[in-house]
């Protein structure tokens, strides 16, 4: 039995990463070589979350007892280590293939390859994570429902978003910022979590001072939030477990009651596609933002959010054998390390970019930047290797999710940087994959998603009835 996954030589080459074997070409090929060998056998793939939906992704893959059988564990792996973080779910039940659940099992496991995954899916939905195995018949029913999210602008709001290195804060009246503020910190690497909580307080509180009166608060925030809570969050990464779950699962209800403000929180992925959604008057959007990490939202077609989990950053990319290696997750090509601050310095030596003093991410963002503006060709070439990263991975998106709008953000793209990554992937999709280039409308931020921005899109989360100034 052939174990062979073939994996692709991309057709553009990323000038800094000639390794580099997307996972869309990847994908495909091995489609097309199960379909074309007449040992194909249909496989559906489900995973339930915490609030009783199921989402299904039908596929094929080779017989167990096909010549090639062993192929099907890589592909099989690495699409549900994609829709995991994708969708999400604490129960993966692979209908149709026993072969690829037992391989599966053994890999998403306290002790397996995937133990990371194990344990943070069982975390985010607070049950244990399994995988099981059954007859194709037996695979569970489709409930994937959507649901609106935000666009209520009446009344005087404050809109927050927490990064990885600032937090930025809007005071909002019917939907016009009158005030706006950014703090730096450093959650990341703060153990104590009064600090996030008294920093979080702290820019609503100033926000505040600048209305007449406060009818509600919203923000937007890296992690998983399911109902304004946080289940897990790489912002609050260094605090003990213990301090999590007392102080900071229910941080921003707890900050909420403190004010007395109602509030609601959501993935800033999600609020990132929402405010493209808002300032294109256009639904069918992806939103991309390459800041510390990579964050992502989608608004369907019908103008609804999903219930996925759409942390893009940990779904892989990239199959290339010994390719770069998330710190937190452990796993091999993942967004995170291919649209982020991580991906310009990783590039950078590469590029023959080096600096005395050892900057952290940001600064030495900055500094990339400041040297592609002046026309560095070092700088240059990263930003064209994002680009050509970005073609391919547009490619693999329109797999899993139905959009017509994507929107290219965050710090990366600040400078010369966004045209350069947008421009090198238009041009790769449109020369290699036309009719996705024809369907996809491609863009950085405009002048009114800047005026609306990701704060004021936080803000439009709660929905009020009145407003307390009338």
């Amino acid at each position: 039995m052939s174990n062979e996954f073939e994996l692709v030589v991309p057709e553009t080459t990323p000038p800094l990463d000639p390794g580099f074997r997307p996972a869309v070409l990847a994908n495909h090929a091995f489609r097309s070589a199960v379909d074309a060998s007449g040992d194909g056998v249909d496989v559906k793939i489900a995973l339930a979350r915490g609030d009783g939906s199921v989402s299904i992704y039908p596929t094929q893959a080779y017989a167990p007892d096909a010549p090639n059988a062993g192929a099907n564990l890589m592909y099989a792996e690495r699409l549900v280590k994609f829709l995991l973080w994708q969708r999400g779910g604490y129960k993966v039940t692979i209908a149709g293939h026993d072969q690829i659940a037992d391989h599966l099992k053994k890999a998403y496991a306290p002790d397996g390859a995937r133990a990371f995954d194990y344990k943070f899916m069982g975390g985010v939905y607070e049950k244990d994570f399994t995988i099981e195995g059954v007859a194709l018949e037996d695979c569970p029913p489709e409930q994937d429902a959507t649901e609106p999210l935000g666009r209520h602008l009446q009344g005087s709001r404050v809109g927050f978003d927490l990064g990885a290195s600032d937090r930025k804060t809007s005071a909002v009246i019917d939907g016009e910022s009158v005030w706006e503020e950014e703090v730096p910190w450093d959650p990341k690497n703060t153990a104590d979590w009064h600090y996030h909580y008294e920093g979080i307080k702290h820019s609503i509180s100033r926000a505040m001072e600048h209305l007449p009166c406060t009818d509600a608060i919203g923000g937007s925030s890296a992690g998983v939030w399911i109902n304004s809570r946080v289940l897990v969050a790489s912002l609050f990464r260094s605090i003990p477990e213990d301090d999590f779950d007392a102080h900071v699962k229910d941080i921003m209800l707890n900050i909420g009651e403190e004010l007395g403000v109602p509030i609601v929180v959501s993935n800033d992925g999600e609020v990132t596609a929402l405010a493209g959604s808002m300032s294109l008057e256009k639904n069918g959007v992806l939103g991309v933002a390459m800041g510390s990490s990579e964050a992502a939202g989608y608004v369907t077609m019908d103008g609804n959010i999903t219930g996925w989990l759409n942390e893009l950053a940990f779904a892989p990319v990239d199959y290339q054998p010994g390719g770069p290696v998330d710190e937190w997750s452990g796993d091999m090509g993942v967004g995170a390390l291919y649209f982020s601050q991580q991906a310009v310095g990783r590039l950078a030596p590469v590029a023959g970019i080096e600096f005395d003093d050892d900057p952290d991410l940001p600064v030495l963002l900055e500094r990339v930047q400041e040297m592609h503006q002046a026309d560095d060709e070092r700088a240059h070439k990263i930003f064209v290797t994002m680009g050509t990263y970005l073609g391919y991975t547009i490619a693999h998106y329109a797999d899993f999710y139905d959009f017509e709008n994507m929107l290219i953000l965050g710090r990366c793209t600040s400078g010369n940087g966004g045209p350069t990554i947008l421009e090198t992937a238009t041009d790769l999709l449109q020369r290699e994959f036309p009719a996705l280039a024809s369907k996809i409308d491609l863009m950085l931020p405009n002048e009114r998603l800047r005026r609306v921005g990701q704060a004021i899109a936080a803000a439009s989360l709660p929905e009020i009835n009145g407003g307390c100034c009338e």
